[in-house]
Parts: structure tokens; sequence; C-alpha cells
């Protein structure tokens, strides 16, 4: 697969290709370095895909060609992927929005013409595009992992909302008796008693065993609870109400248990590939990563040290440089919407922890809440600076090491510094626990 750009490698290709990928057929447009345009219509199957990929190979000798299309991942990338002729450019599709309306006044659009589109900006722009540089087989396990993981957490909330919405109708005394609805407890107790009238007739020797079942040894705590229950009134006696939030708190355990389970899966897996993985020294030497964000970062950068030229190119990538814009007298900055927000939101949870653990993170916040910028906007500053570091760090593999960052900055009359005396103490060994379907830091004695 190739690593430079298109434009680097132009001269190379036996052909360049467009395609408009779409979910039952593709269609592509095809130009040859002899200057011969030709289009077609591909199925969207691996029989159909793996014979015009072999045709291609036999037309052109085993010749690279390059190929452009919108997707960066997917199915079609994949089996494109498998052949080592075919050189594949992403492109995204709202740049492609937007050089469709530059060169075409009406807007107009179809799957063919977007073929020839595609095809148009490979030939006249290769400069703008990167060639797809796939990872080790362990990296991209990782983000895909990581990926569905916070897919899934997000489900994980919203089917906690549902529980919640039903709760409030019908049983509202959960949500006081129980700070977190998430748990085992919660989901067993909604399993086996969903309405107050229900729990109100179990006996206090069933209760009690079923506290203890849980891990309630508290005497106090378990009366406490049973005292609660035999006070409480039902908040509604509405039949048709209480049989439709019957079924559906059932359903919402049983939903949110699966999914409990679900990410403890995920965590086993992303913990197990994280600790063989070669990058696995640096991320660990970051102040505040720890074990939940370390392999996401390890996800976000990849292992192919040719992705990005410079710090500045990463941040750009990553959402965290901000942008600046003028008009006429007015100017204003804000920060990049063009990105992985999952990237960015990773960045940011790692600058927010590295601000209680890292003596100049913590100056350089509290320096940006000092000039009037709100908590939000202070951690995207602390980012961009991670940013940087984070960087040479991966690209000239080497721990980071604050000792040498702190004495790199007083030679180059760094103002923060100048305030840091000495590094903050290493923060505790952690190790890596799944707690209601988010992995926690847990300290280990010494």
């Amino acid at each position: 697969m190739s690593t430079l750009n298109a434009a680097e490698e132009k001269p190379s290709y036996a052909a360049r290709i467009g395609l408009d990928w779409a979910d039952q057929k593709h269609f592509w447009t095809m130009l040859t370095a002899e200057g011969k345009r030709t289009r077609g219509e591909l199925k969207h199957t691996p029989e159909a895909i793996e014979i015009w990929a072999v045709e291609l190979a036999r037309a052109f000798d085993g010749r690279p060609i390059a190929l452009a299309l919108e997707q960066k991942r997917g199915a079609l990338v994949a089996i494109l992927s498998k052949y080592a002729h075919v050189h594949l450019f992403p492109l995204h599709p709202t740049n492609l929005s937007h050089y469709r309306s530059s060169v075409c006044a009406s807007g107009a659009k179809s799957d063919p013409s977007d073929a020839d589109l595609i095809l148009d900006y490979l030939v006249k722009h290769p400069e703008w595009l990167r060639g797809l540089m796939p990872d080790t087989v362990e990296t991209r396990s990782l983000q895909f992992l990581v990926e569905e993981r916070r897919k899934l957490v997000n489900q994980h909330t919203s089917q906690l909302q549902i529980l919640i919405y039903w709760l409030k109708q019908i049983f509202p005394q959960m949500l006081v008796w129980f700070d977190d609805m998430s748990t085992p407890l919660v989901g067993d107790l909604l399993q086996r008693w969903p309405q107050l009238p229900a729990l109100k007739k179990a006996s206090k020797k069933t209760l009690d065993k079923f506290f203890r079942q849980h891990n309630c040894r508290s005497e106090e705590r378990i009366q406490e609870r049973l005292d609660e229950i035999g006070k409480a009134v039902p908040a509604t006696t509405d039949a048709a109400l209480l049989n439709t939030a019957d079924l559906c708190i059932r359903l919402a355990v049983q939903v949110l248990a699966a999914q409990r389970a679900g990410i403890a899966e995920f965590d086993r897996q992303i913990e197990a590939i994280y600790e063989t993985h070669p990058d696995r020294f640096i991320m660990a030497s970051l102040p505040g990563a720890g074990p939940a964000l370390e392999p996401r970062l390890i996800a976000a950068l990849g292992t192919n040290r040719d992705r990005f030229e410079s710090a500045s190119a990463m941040a750009c990538c990553f959402g965290i440089a901000p942008v600046t814009e003028s008009s006429g007298k007015s100017r204003w900055v804000h920060w990049r919407w063009a990105c992985s927000k999952f990237v960015r939101q990773t960045l940011q949870e790692w600058a927010n922890c590295s601000i209680r653990s890292c003596g100049w993170a913590r100056e350089h916040y509290d320096k940006q809440r000092g000039r009037g910028k709100g908590h939000h906007a202070s951690v995207r500053s602390v980012a961009f600076k991670w940013t940087r570091i984070l960087f040479r760090c991966w690209r000239d593999r080497v721990a980071y090491c604050e000792e040498r960052y702190l004495k790199a900055l007083r030679k180059h009359g760094g103002a923060v510094a100048a305030v840091v005396g000495k590094p903050m103490p290493v923060p505790p060994a952690v190790q890596w626990e799944s707690c209601g379907g988010f992995s926690k830091i847990v300290e280990l004695s010494s």
C-alpha cells in the first residue's frame, strides 16, 4: 500500500480510477496513462470486486493503479486492500461536496457523475490526497474495539435513560434508594420485582437474603432499606400504565445486563491487545492517561510514522488546533469541526486528567483560566500543548520524561517552566477495572 501522496507517485500509475460507492453497486470512471477514459459499474459482492481487481491487474501487467473513493473504512475498502496493485486514496465527502459546488454551478449529483468528479479530483489535485496507510493487525484491532466499545457505551446510556423514564412513571422510589441504575443489584431487583406492590409483598427474610447476595453486608443499611420499602406508597394504580411499564422495565433491565457483559468483554480484549502492543511504553509514560485512555491514544495515532508530517498536521487531524477566521475587520477563533469527534474527546479527556498529575499542565491550565477562559477552552489549550509532545514521543519512539521536557522549556525560556520547580510525583501504579460499563483506574497498594 502506498505511503506517499498521490502527487509524489503520479508518474508511476498505469491508471487512475474514481469510484462512487453504494450499498448495492458502485460506479467507476478510469483514466489510463495514455489518456483513455472508460466507465462502468460494479456489483457490491466480494466475487464481483475480486474479478474486477484481477482484470485490472491483467490489463496493466500488475502495475500500480490509483483509486480514489469517499471511504477510508468499510467492506469495500477491506476487500480492495487485499490487492497490492490497487493504491487507495480516501476522499472526504465534504471536500467532494465543496469541489462539486466549485465546478458545477447547478450542484447536480448522480452516481456516474460523482465517479467522474472523484477522478477529476484525483487527477487535478493529487497533492490534496494521501494514500491509505493501514496499520498493524494489533493496532487496527484496537481501533475497531475502542470505537465499537464507545458505541456500545452510548447505547448503554440511552437504554439507561429509557429505564429511568419508566421508573419515574410507576416506581420513582428506586431513583431515590439507589444512585446508579446500571448496577447488577438494581437490575436483578427490578427483574424480580419490577413494581413496588410486588416488592412490598416480599418477606423481610427474602429481601435480606437478596441484599446479602449482592454484597450488602451492613445490618444497619439493610434494615434502612427494608424500612423504606415498607413505608413506600405506589405512584399510580393505573393498570394500563402498569402493564406497559412492567414489560418495558423488564426488557430494559435485560438489555442493560447484556450491554454490561458486552462492555466487559470489550475491556478484556482491549486490555489483552494493549498489554503486548509495542507502543505501550510510550502511552504508559504519559501523565494522567491511565489504562482507560492509553489504548484509545494508540488507536488514534496508529503505528505508521509516515502518517503525519508534523505536530501541527497531527493537531489539525485530531481537531485540537484552533482555526482563525477573518472577514473585513472581524476576526474570530474556533476549534476545528472536521475531525474525528471521538479522537478529539480522547485528547481532551487525557488533558483534563493530566492537570491533576502534571505540574506544568496545571500551571498552563491556571494561566488560561486567569486570562478569563472557561474550563473547556483551558483544557483544549492544554491538549494542544500535549499534542506536540505526543507527536515527538510517538515519532521518535521514546517515552515521555517530564524532567527532560522542563529542562528544554527552561533552556528556551518557557514561562511555565519558570513557575514549575520540580515535576509532580509519579502517580501510583494502576490496574484496569470495568465498572458499570466504564473502565476506571484502581490504585495498587505499594
